[in-house]
């Protein structure tokens, strides 16, 4: 029988946030845990300048003038402790001297506990280190880099950075391991005018983007190509001195995630094509012949909703495809009726899931799934998630370390794991500028049911080989090598 634990959530009733009551209510919901809200005073305020840039932000964002982040101590009502109890840890998140005698953690952003800490880095136009540490100590219990989807609005990149935080914190519960930042982060201070500087940038910015939209498709990615007689981009870590060659598209859609596939002796390359009209993308596929593409891809997969990574793959003489299905919170696993364009959903793998770029690899007698999760809001991009299981159709366990990583660097899959001189090999995004800007390569040192471990081996960015601003996927079979990246489409 599992032993209970009381954790008691410290918070200080002058600065609640929606993200303090969906973290209580998260803890409350694990089995054999009760949790109660005491009330503190955080040591350091927010400054009024962020006040100010949230309602500032609001306005020219046309989000609610009221803050949706906000909460009030009566929300916590069902979780307030008595005066006398004690719990068996405490969770601070007002930054102040553990008490003696007190198991006690603390968060801290880039090394400083407070909110008035996130803020500061955020303001600077980064995402800081996250860390669960030991009040008394100073060890960090489990960390990571989590990302952001909106960097020039404050006030959602805060809302990211804390979703990302309770990730953190619920992962340090279930013994998460830590991953250090490349660089020990240096801990901003926040000022009036660091947040003027952060609203005159974020509002020219926008104002570029806006332009920008008004002429160009954005984003418009593109699929570069080559046949491979020699070494590939894994063995190379580097871009082909011949360069790539271009897919064309009509400049209407795009063309990403590139999946080449061979079947009895024929390259078919299966991608996201996404429609600008639209707004939403499906999975088409292409046949190669000997001097490149053969017509134009042509859709193969549709469901209604957005499409996109159709991780293609053979398994006891048959063809099957998990494509990425956000909008259904969903993984699922479709066959091949009719090969290229027949398929059939045959399972759901994983349900309840916001899961990104699923990649799945067969290795030493079972089924490992990776997949970056959006977990409670924050990055799409930031968070890997594993699963396992015996057999293909399941049933597919999560790993008890989930996430086993969190870092804008390096968690989201960028293409099929591929065995290379006796070593796994597994293609990711690295985020850290914006989504998709470069791709990296790193060996799987660890995978089993306790731990994953990764080495980055390379990082691969565009440049004169492959003009653009974005890097985002590899994945070969047979001749045919593929990656793709951003491009300019015109409107007009």
């Amino acid at each position: 029988m599992m032993a209970s634990r009381r954790l008691i959530i410290r918070l200080d009733p002058r600065q609640l946030r929606r993200w303090h009551l969906d973290l209580v209510a998260r803890l409350a919901r694990r089995p054999a845990t009760q949790v109660g809200v005491e009330w503190a005073v955080a040591t350091e305020p927010l400054p009024p300048a962020i006040a100010l840039l949230f309602a500032f932000e609001r306005l020219i964002h046309r989000m609610p003038a009221v803050d949706a982040a906000a909460a009030d101590p009566t929300d916590f009502a069902p979780w307030i402790a008595a005066e006398t109890e004690c719990g068996d840890l405490v969770i601070d998140l007002c930054g102040g001297r553990p008490h003696a005698g007190e198991r006690t953690w603390q968060v801290t952003f880039d090394g400083a506990p407070g909110e008035t800490a996130a803020l500061a880095t955020l303001a600077q136009s980064r995402v800081p280190a996250v860390a669960v540490i030991d009040a008394h100590t100073g060890d960090e219990i489990a960390g990571g880099c989590p990302g952001t989807e909106s960097s020039g609005i404050l006030v959602l990149a805060f809302e990211d950075l804390l979703a990302r935080t309770a990730t953190l914190i619920a992962a340090a519960l279930d013994g998460a391991a830590t991953r250090a930042p490349e660089v020990a982060p240096r801990s901003a201070r926040s000022s009036a005018s660091a947040v003027a500087r952060f609203a005159v940038r974020s509002l020219a910015s926008q104002i570029t983007l806006r332009l920008y939209r008004l002429c160009y498709d954005a984003p418009h990615w593109r699929v570069g190509w080559r046949f491979v007689d020699g070494p590939d981009m894994i063995d190379l870590r580097a871009h082909p001195p011949g360069g790539w060659r271009v897919l064309p598209d009509d400049r209407m859609r795009f063309y990403a995630d590139p999946f080449p596939f061979v079947k009895e002796g024929r390259t078919y390359l299966f991608v996201e094509e996404f429609d600008h009209r639209l707004g939403r993308g499906v999975i088409s596929a292409v046949e190669f012949g000997d001097a490149g593409p053969i017509g134009t891809p042509r859709p193969v997969l549709q469901t209604g909703w957005h499409l996109s990574y159709p991780f293609v793959f053979e398994h006891r003489g048959e063809t099957w495809m998990v494509p990425e299905s956000c909008a259904t919170a969903t993984i699922d696993l479709y066959r091949a009726a009719s090969f290229p364009d027949g398929w059939v959903k045959a399972a759901t793998l994983v349900s309840g899931t916001v899961a990104s770029d699923a990649t799945l690899i067969e290795h030493a007698g079972r089924w490992w799934m990776f997949a970056a999760v959006r977990d409670g809001g924050g990055s799409y991009s930031d968070t890997l998630h594993l699963w396992s299981a015996r057999d293909l159709f399941g049933p597919w366990e999560p790993h008890r370390r989930n996430p086993v990583l969190v870092d804008i660097a390096t968690a989201r899959p960028g293409g099929r794991i591929v065995e290379r001189g006796g070593k796994l090999v597994r293609p990711f995004q690295d985020c850290r500028d914006r989504y998709g800007r470069a791709l990296g390569l790193a060996e799987i040192v660890r995978l089993d049911d306790e731990r994953f471990e990764q080495r980055v081996e390379t990082v691969l960015r565009p440049g004169p080989l492959w003009p653009g601003r974005r890097l985002h996927t590899l994945n070969r079979a047979g001749r045919l090598e593929c990656i793709d990246g951003s491009a300019r489409s015109r409107r007009f």
